[in-house]
């Protein structure tokens, strides 16, 4: 259409007229390997004691902390202070060192920590910066990977990331040190959760919205079926004549009561279809009661959805579908997984 080029057909693989450079599976399966013994490296060797400390100064901090890093190194420092703001107890933000030095450095206040991350520790926005958040009032640490580097000798902390080489074959791209850098400030994130134990409730109120949010906010009752979308009937009732409630609710199931609504089983469009194929004709003079399923997996209307979704895909045979119970077993709801799924979860 009009002088859009034609699409051209990928090449064929060993197609070595086409000049296509090909990925060879043993080499990549090499990379990994070598990746395998510089992560292990730096879990064999990292100061526990320094890490401990790191930890410490940001769960004690008595007013925000900032990180900052240039190249690779600040998009981990973006990172990091995105994870640490998200669990609620502590002010966390991403200071941009060139930003800093032209006018953001105002957000930095005398208690605040700055987190600086460098694989070399001699990055000249990283030095430059120093000095005017010292004068500001903050408390510097470092954290850096080269022994004796600059940078850390400006701070009043400093972290060393032990780094056995880069995967680069010049040994000179971050695809170590930044992989390292993450692991680092990943774990200690989790060593601050577990120290002021934070609940699943704080959590959330952070993560209101995504699939995050949903699984930790979201309880049954939130998203259940309930009052005249039940598929309910009694166990004396003929199986033919509960067709209609069957299928019409969308749920693929009856829930088997009694008269007090006390739940006695569930019949399933699974069942049905079983039942008329052992029994024929003479599914016209069978109960529900009779072939129900007298023990089936219920909820309670106060746990999470997210664990009604884990209860119906737990062994030794995945469900659609829960009946939702109190404590002296009345169906209130019915929870499926087309409803959970629909809600996001």
């Amino acid at each position: 259409m009009g002088s859009l080029p034609t699409p051209r057909a990928p090449a064929a693989a060993g197609d070595k007229a086409s000049g296509r450079t090909e990925i060879d599976t043993g080499e990549i399966g090499r990379l990994f390997e070598a990746q395998r013994r510089h992560l292990d490296h730096f879990f064999d060797h990292v100061d526990l004691h320094q890490a401990a400390a790191f930890a410490q100064a940001l769960l004690d901090a008595p007013g925000a902390v900032f990180f900052s890093g240039v190249g690779k190194s600040g998009i981990v420092a973006h990172k990091l202070s995105q994870t640490l703001a998200s669990l609620g107890f502590v002010r966390s933000a991403f200071l941009a060192p060139i930003d800093a030095l032209h006018g953001d450095i105002g957000a930095l206040f005398p208690g605040d920590i700055l987190v600086l991350l460098s694989k070399s520790g001699s990055s000249d926005e990283l030095l430059g910066l120093v000095p005017c958040a010292r004068a500001k009032g903050a408390y510097l640490i470092s954290v850096t990977s080269v022994e004796g580097n600059p940078l850390a000798a400006l701070c009043d902390m400093s972290i060393h990331l032990p780094l056995q080489g880069e995967l680069c074959p010049f040994n000179l791209a971050p695809v170590t040190s930044t992989a390292i850098q993450m692991v680092f400030g990943d774990t200690v994130v989790a060593a601050l959760m577990a120290a002021k134990k934070l609940t699943r409730e704080q959590y959330a109120a952070n993560h209101p919205a995504g699939k995050i949010g949903k699984s930790l906010i979201f309880k049954v009752k939130d998203v259940m079926k309930k009052q005249e979308q039940l598929p309910l009937c009694k166990e004396g009732d003929m199986i033919m004549d509960q067709l209609t409630e069957l299928t019409s609710k969308g749920c693929g199931c009856l829930l088997v009561v009694d008269g007090n609504y006390h739940l006695i089983g569930t019949f399933t469009d699974g069942d049905l279809r079983r039942t008329l194929k052992a029994n024929g004709a003479a599914i016209f003079n069978l109960t529900v009661g009779q072939m129900c399923n007298r023990n089936p997996r219920t909820i309670s209307p106060d746990a999470m959805a997210v664990e009604a979704m884990q209860k119906m895909e737990s062994p030794p045979s995945a469900v659609q579908f829960l009946p939702v119970v109190d404590d002296q077993n009345v169906v209130i709801g019915i929870v499926t997984l087309h409803g959970l799924v629909s809600a996001g979860l």
